[in-house]
């Protein structure tokens, strides 16, 4: 059975190549369309949101835990219940429809937001938020880029990923004009209609896959989910993927809040906000670059080593200039965080289960990204009125992910799996 795996890889790299062949057109189009889905539904509705904590807390007298757990109580729900079945639909159905639906249900989260006067709300229209981060963010982009480009792929997923970078930049600026002019209920609600009218027209318009090889059809035969699931580096990938994103989300989620204890103002924290994004832009090109040339095992460790070194400056006592280098060195890592996971996993499980095995690492990386914030809200609030103790937390978990994923296997072993249905 090994060898009648082999021969089949060994066809399968022989027509994977002819995607590369597709109108170059076709392609720049394609990352078009994921690039403007993950700055709508990424850029502005995930990293827009924590802007508006402080008007928040200030109008309804909400704690730094409970504002946290909006995205808790989201992805918790949501996630479980939704995240296995979107990368169901994704590989069934194509990524176009998710991406559409996504984007609507991300723009209504933010719309809903800013009318919010009670907790139930908020928490109603945080699991719209966590919806559209499912169907239409990562998760359907991952799959897009997967199906249309081979080769090139870490290039292609790194200028996708661009989005959420340019995105998280211009939100800030873009929020402060609109809340200075109209107040925050109205530049919320604006955003919401943004994100509608950025990501969905050119999703309208994409097709899910070039066309299908034999040799891939052939090869999925041989895997099922459960076989991925008895593989000890699928495993090792979820937590040590969940252990970056928790350190990411848990730093990320109380920036804004972090800035303001600093009396920094809302310009200025919107510029530090607006800097570690712009740096993931930097960051998500020469990861997708080195994701190319060496192996991506190594990348990764490389990305969790540098979210680690990181965040120990937000300890430092204050010196010239250690928010901004902060923000620079931060957002290095945040640029390749999210975007060398789906890469990785496309090594070690292929492409045509891609929308599947994502979905599950997304549910496990999605709690994460929820309950590492709300853990963070709690140890400042009922414990220290500080984010030491927390920040050191965050920083052991980063540490800790890079050493679960220096023990993925190399790519020349990912091809002796045996991919065998049982």
């Amino acid at each position: 059975m090994h060898t009648a795996v082999k021969i089949i890889r060994m066809e399968n790299n022989i027509q994977l190549p002819a995607f590369e062949s597709h109108s170059k057109k076709k392609q720049i189009f394609i990352l078009s369309a994921a690039f403007l889905s993950l700055l709508a539904v990424v850029g502005f509705a995930y990293y827009g949101i924590p802007f508006y904590f402080d008007f928040m807390s200030k109008e309804l007298d909400w704690s730094r835990a409970t504002l946290t757990s909006g995205n808790a109580i989201g992805k918790v729900l949501v996630g479980p219940l939704f995240g296995f079945f979107a990368g169901w639909m994704t590989d069934r159905y194509g990524p176009r429809r998710m991406l559409m639906v996504g984007a609507l249900f991300a723009g209504i989260s933010l719309m809903g937001l800013s009318i919010t006067s009670s907790l139930w709300m908020f928490y109603f229209f945080y699991v719209f938020n966590a919806l559209g981060y499912v169907f239409g963010g990562p998760l359907p982009c991952q799959v897009l880029l997967s199906r249309w480009f081979d080769k090139n792929r870490g290039k292609a997923m790194g200028i996708a990923y661009l989005g959420i970078g340019i995105g998280g930049t211009i939100v800030y600026p873009i929020s402060v004009g609109l809340e200075n002019r109209f107040g925050w209920h109205t530049a919320l609600f604006t955003l919401g209609l943004f994100v509608i009218l950025i990501a969905v027209p050119l999703a309208l318009f994409i097709k899910d896959s070039p066309g299908k090889s034999i040799a891939v059809d052939k090869i999925d035969t041989f895997i099922s989910i459960k076989s991925i699931l008895k593989k000890r580096s699928f495993y090792l990938l979820a937590i040590g993927s969940m252990c970056s994103i928790g350190a990411v989300g848990g730093v990320f989620q109380h920036l804004k809040l972090y800035l303001r204890d600093l009396e920094f103002t809302q310009s200025q924290a919107g510029n530090i906000m607006s800097l570690v994004l712009l740096s993931s832009l930097i960051g998500r090109v020469i990861m997708g670059w080195l994701a190319d040339i060496i192996r991506r095992k190594y990348v990764m460790i490389l990305i969790y080593m540098i979210v680690a070194s990181a965040i120990p400056l937000l300890l430092f006592p204050d010196f010239p200039g250690r928010m901004y280098i902060f923000a620079v060195i931060f957002g290095l890592g945040l640029g390749g965080d999210y975007m060398i996971i789906p890469l990785m996993a496309g090594d070690l499980f292929g492409v045509k289960v891609l929308g599947r095995v994502m979905g599950i690492i997304l549910v496990s990386d999605g709690v994460a990204d929820a309950v590492s914030p709300v853990i963070v809200g709690y140890l400042y609030n009922d414990v220290s009125k500080s984010y030491t103790i927390g920040f050191i937390m965050l920083i052991c978990i980063a540490i800790a992910g890079a050493i679960i994923v220096s023990f993925l296997p190399k790519a020349s072993e990912n091809e002796d799996f045996n991919w065998e249905s049982q």
